[in-house]
């Protein structure tokens, strides 16, 4: 009842979102607005892909220009002319860039493999250019203003694409699709043409002229200069604000598939060898086979199946040193759970910290204590109906180890409230036979303003426990519930954020960092551009945190400032100070290694770090972190280096050094890595990472060889070794497989 009753008050508050003032709630698009050309069969048999737009009938088509300064100078004109022009035909939609350079020869692009022209923001996780000229496509088929979808490229051809969910909420830099593209460079530039199969898209079945949302967003690399088409104001602007893109009309009479089906067979081979158990030899000769469906059920929406999936072209995960008193957040590298993986997020992510709570957490399954567990098979269905978007999934896993066979279950719909707002509903479900998780949750998003944002959500979870006779049956755990109040302006910020996590809160699908805390966070944001020192901007926040037991007894609270400072070249210094008070009341082992007592502790932290631009070949990045906690002393240097060698070869080198001194002990950890990738070329691409990790006294290698051998089509070559264990020789081999695998895609 007491979880009821708080559902209940919340749907309420959430029903109100629908009395606001229209003016309110909806939020304002561009007027800028672009017009498709339809092509005549003849016309379209004429165009090819080369990137040259020299066809007659790119110079029927409308352009887009006009583009202006996000950065560094906001709503000047862009200081080098860019023109687009969209064409479509029965079967493809075009688009050609030119993008004019007065210094063509200063053109940066040095990057050749797919899917890394563009990344996530390491603190904001918006969509960023990374060290490349290049130029990145929006559209917004059904002109939500919420979610797009991303193609983009540089002047080497490079392939990219990525979805946007809820207005930069979610960006996956993961999604694959079928499209191509070609650059030419121009004596005055450079230029790009997009071939993208509607196939490919997504879009309402309507015959009228609705128009979709579309922007297009351009880096000038050695000026670190980015313009938009539209949206380009740094209050509540932005390439991920869907809602601020502009118009292109003309997409009307498209094509519908009939079955609109692909088919993703997959072939592999290989075997391993683990020395640390008498038959070495087992696995080898390994043959197996899987299936991969994707189905258009209706204009929207998608039903992706699944069966005897496997992840072995997947890269193995980051080393890490957990030096802390809760468990490590690893990132999901699956390519069945991170496609449309946005519309599945329930909770909270931060960037400098584990999720304080999520509801769904891709990694529970198929991963149970670092061990990989088969995954039978899986369904999922996800788009949009109308005004709602929906993600529905169900996935299986076979009995292996101590985990039993096991399903996997989530809802989630998003109904659309006025211009960018939502409210929403999701479940999610784990169930064996050692018993079940049930998460049921409500949450909103709601623009009070273009640039005020209100998040919240309440959620409750129920558990039934069958493996001990002695445990009570069936129970409900408990409530986790959040509010936060963001404010982003060009010159200033505010977050306001409340969390509460219950005693007994478990997410047996998701992932919850801490329970039985009361957590609130103030933050405030300034953000000078000073005219010296070729400074572009100085963001200083302040604030601080406050987390107490459910009874109101403090356990942690810390203040202090954090100051970032980006020049106009591209240099970055960051550094913080914070102090503080944590309480430990059950004693833990640091790293399995330092045990660290029940007591009231001071923190002092201090930490520093510096980066070179990625404008440069070689890219250098140094950082220092000084910690007074537990009653000792806690510090880690690590140092980075990226060098590029034309657009083929790249190295990416790093360590870390981490000292741990404290009353009961002391130790260090060490972490290297040294990553090699040769890109032959935008289709045959090879990947090295070797790592170490000096606490388990390790050594692995991973090798990826991928070759495109047509659209969609995917070749792997996977190698790995371990070496080394906490009771061995740094040298003595534990584990080494060899994978080979080959899918098909075809389209019906």
């Amino acid at each position: 009842m007491h979880i009821l009753l708080h559902y209940c008050r919340l749907v309420a508050a959430f029903a109100l979102l629908n009395l606001l003032p229209h003016n309110l709630i909806a939020q304002q698009t561009s007027e800028r607005s672009i017009t498709a050309v339809r092509l005549s069969a003849e016309d379209a048999k004429k165009i090819r892909v080369d990137g040259a737009l020299d066809e007659t009938v790119w110079k029927t088509a409308t352009i887009a220009t006009d583009f202006r300064q996000r950065e560094p100078r906001e709503n000047e004109a862009a200081t080098e002319n860019t023109e687009v022009k969209v064409l479509f035909s029965e079967s493809m939609l075009y688009i050609g860039v030119v993008a004019k350079d007065r210094n063509p020869e200063k053109i940066i692009s040095r990057i050749l493999q797919r899917d890394k022209v563009m990344e996530g923001h390491g603190f904001t996780g918006f969509p960023q250019f990374a060290g490349d000229d290049a130029v990145a496509i929006l559209l917004d088929p059904f002109h939500d203003h919420r979610n797009a979808i991303v193609f983009a490229t540089n002047p080497n051809g490079a392939e990219f694409e990525a979805i946007i969910t809820d207005e930069g909420r979610e960006f996956n830099i993961d999604w694959r699709a079928v499209w191509e593209v070609r650059t030419m460079r121009l004596p005055d530039g450079w230029s790009a043409e997009f071939a993208i199969p509607f196939r490919t898209l997504r879009y309402p079945a309507t015959i009228s002229d609705k128009p979709w949302g579309f922007n297009v967003y351009r880096v000038i690399r050695r000026k670190n200069e980015e313009v938009l088409w539209s949206g380009w104001s740094k209050n509540a602007g932005g390439f991920e604000r869907v809602s601020k893109a502009g118009h292109l009309y003309g997409m009307s009479n498209l094509p519908r598939p009939g079955l609109n089906m692909e088919v993703k067979p997959f072939v592999l081979t290989g075997g391993s060898k683990d020395f640390s158990k008498s038959n070495a030899s087992k696995g080898l000769g390994r043959l197996d086979a899987g299936l991969d469906v994707k189905w258009e059920v209706r204009p929207g929406l998608s039903l992706d199946m699944t069966l005897n999936t496997d992840f072995a072209q997947v890269e193995v995960d980051d080393e890490q040193v957990n030096l802390t008193r809760f468990e490590l957040f690893l990132p999901e590298k699956r390519d069945f759970f991170l496609e449309n993986a946005g519309i599945f997020d329930f909770g909270i992510k931060n960037s400098f910290e584990a999720p304080p709570f999520l509801m769904f957490f891709s990694r529970r399954i198929g991963i149970a204590d670092d061990e990989l567990v088969p995954v039978i098979g899986g369904a999922r269905l996800t788009g949009r109906v109308g005004k709602q978007t929906v993600g529905l999934m169900n996935v299986v896993t076979e009995a292996a180890g101590d985990e039993p066979l096991t399903n996997f279950a989530i809802a989630r719909v998003k109904r659309d409230v006025g211009g960018s707002n939502y409210v929403g509903v999701m479940a999610a479900d784990r169930r064996n036979t050692d018993g079940s998780n049930t998460g049921l949750g409500l949450d909103a998003t709601l623009w009070l303003s273009d640039a005020v944002n209100f998040q919240s959500f309440i959620a409750g979870t129920s558990t039934t426990d069958k493996s001990d006779p002695n445990t009570e049956d069936s129970r409900l755990d408990d409530v986790v519930w959040r509010m936060n109040l963001d404010v982003t302006k060009k010159k200033w910020g505010l977050t306001l954020q409340h969390l509460m996590v219950g005693d007994d809160a478990e997410a047996g699908m998701g992932f919850i960092s801490r329970t039985g805390i009361r957590r609130s966070d103030l933050f405030f944001r300034v953000s000078p551009r000073p005219k010296f020192s070729g400074l572009r901007v100085i963001d200083i926040f302040n604030g601080g945190q406050h987390i107490s037991d459910l009874d109101g007894n403090m356990l942690d609270w810390s203040t202090g400032p954090f100051v970032s400072m980006d020049w106009e070249s591209g240099e970055n210094l960051f550094f913080y100070y914070s102090a503080g008070e944590t309480v430990i009341d059950e004693s833990f082992e640091i790293a399995d290694r330092v045990n660290v007592d029940e007591a009231q502790y001071d923190i002092r932290a201090f930490g520093i770090s510096a980066s070179t631009s990625r404008n440069r070949p070689i890219v250098f990045g140094l950082s220092r972190t000084t910690q007074d906690i537990f009653g000792g002393k806690m510090t880690n240097a690590g140092a980075t280096l990226t060098a590029a060698a034309g657009s083929h070869l790249k190295l990416t080198a790093g360590w870390q050094h981490n000292a741990v001194d404290l009353p009961n002990g002391a130790f260090d950890a060490d972490i290297g890595s040294l990553r090699l990738t040769y890109a032959f070329t935008t289709k045959l691409v090879a990947n090295l990472l070797l790592q170490y990790n000096s606490l388990d006294n390790n050594i692995s290698a991973n090798f990826r060889l991928n070759f495109i051998h047509r659209p969609g089509s995917d070749l792997f070559l996977v190698l790995n070794e371990n070496r080394g264990a906490p009771d061995t020789t740094i040298w003595s081999r534990q584990l080494r497989d060899m994978i080979l695998k080959v899918t098909w895609l075809y389209r019906l």
